[in-house]
């Protein structure tokens, strides 16, 4: 037992040097990250890519960083499939002195990049995934920044059998990594209520290809269905959905993934029975103060992007990175960035409280529903 204690602390010494011994000093600081670009998931990639680069064209505009640094947001396009991340992590690494990895999309393409990102030991920041997975505490440079999916189905669950009295609920979900995730949180979350999925059907990734899903679940005729998917294959279900009598009363229920945004203007705005989850509070609150300011400064930097979920999230995720990045003393180091970050003040985001525990930093789920051409959040007690 002693010598596996040894060992431990051996390697937690030799991951600690190696974090600190890299002193980041040069004019710009570089972040990468691989993400769909193109293809099916293009929507999602690109409303990562622009919040985040946002709020980094602010920062160094209005020279945020110590000793007027900048920072670089690098990409390369996946396509949502796992092989291309794994190249294009390889491509980033190779080519350039990385300082953090950022805003990487998806479930799949970051379960199949787990074992170079560990031998690497980057600091992995900001995933657009809520996978129980990236969540295991023994990976200490990642840090998440989203509430995670369990989280997301408990809210949904929760609300619908207390507030709605609904107990039978399908899944429809994608065919990997991603869709096991949803498959297993559901299960989690029914359990709880002595609940048992009723009806399951699955998609093959980056398709259209719902109909023996359709068919599955139709057959079991459930009230409520959770979708683990993506946006034009939630979408697609629906609009079959909508088409058959026997749906008339399903709820829809929609995690934060989906991209409530592009659902909606892939469903003409025909949204009853719809729900959404989200881990982000509304995108058009000029309230909340840091909403106010992601709005002000999309409409300076990109004021021909529609504003959305997605894009808010990455602009938090790239505001809280930067203000973690101004709080090292002396030179930068990845180590001593992982520490700011994981003890953030809980208010550097005006108006959204966040705080390091359970491997994330923010841990709200909020639920919406589409009406009047508008997102209306749902609040209950």
């Amino acid at each position: 037992m002693i010598k596996y204690i040894s060992v431990f602390i051996l390697i937690f010494i030799l991951s600690y040097y190696k974090l600190n011994k890299n002193e980041f000093n040069e004019d710009t600081l570089y972040l990468g990250t691989s993400l769909p670009k193109t293809g099916i998931m293009k929507a999602v990639g690109h409303n990562v890519y622009v919040g985040a680069n946002a709020y980094f064209n602010y920062a160094n505009e209005m020279k945020l960083l110590p000793n007027n640094k900048k920072i670089k947001l690098l990409w390369y396009d996946d396509k949502y499939e796992p092989e291309l991340t794994k190249e294009n992590l390889a491509k980033l690494v190779d080519n350039n002195r990385i300082f953090a990895l950022f805003g990487f999309v998806g479930t799949p393409t970051v379960k199949n990049i787990i074992p170079e990102l560990t031998k690497l030991e980057i600091p992995f920041i900001a995933p657009f995934s809520g996978a129980s997975f990236l969540r295991n505490k023994q990976l200490d440079n990642f840090i998440n920044f989203r509430s995670s999916y369990q989280e997301e189905i408990d809210k949904i669950v929760n609300y619908l059998y207390e507030k709605k009295g609904i107990d039978k609920f399908a899944v429809f979900y994608q065919n990997d990594t991603f869709g096991e995730e949803g498959y297993v949180s559901l299960i989690k979350s029914l359990k709880k209520k002595n609940l048992d999925i009723q009806g399951e059907g699955m998609y093959k990734r980056n398709t259209l290809s719902i109909r023996h899903a359709f068919l599955e679940i139709k057959s079991h005729n459930p009230q409520a269905i959770i979708m683990i998917g993506a946006y034009e294959a939630n979408a697609h279900f629906i609009k079959k959905a909508k088409e058959d009598e026997s749906f008339k009363d399903t709820i829809f229920c929609n995690i934060s993934f989906g991209d409530a945004n592009e659902m909606v203007n892939e469903l003409n705005n025909s949204t009853s029975n719809i729900l959404f989850s989200q881990v982000v509070p509304p995108y058009y609150d000029n309230r909340i103060r840091i909403v106010a300011e992601y709005r002000n400064i999309m409409k300076k930097y990109f004021p021909k992007e529609p504003l959305g979920f997605v894009s808010l999230e990455s602009f938090l995720a790239a505001k809280t990175t930067v203000e973690a990045i101004k709080r090292i003393n002396g030179d930068i180091t990845q180590a001593k960035f992982l520490k700011a970050i994981k003890t953030i003040p809980n208010n550097v985001l005006k108006g959204i409280k966040i705080e390091y525990k359970n491997h994330q930093l923010l841990n709200n789920v909020y639920l919406f529903k589409y009406k009047n051409h508008t997102f209306e959040e749902i609040k209950y007690d």
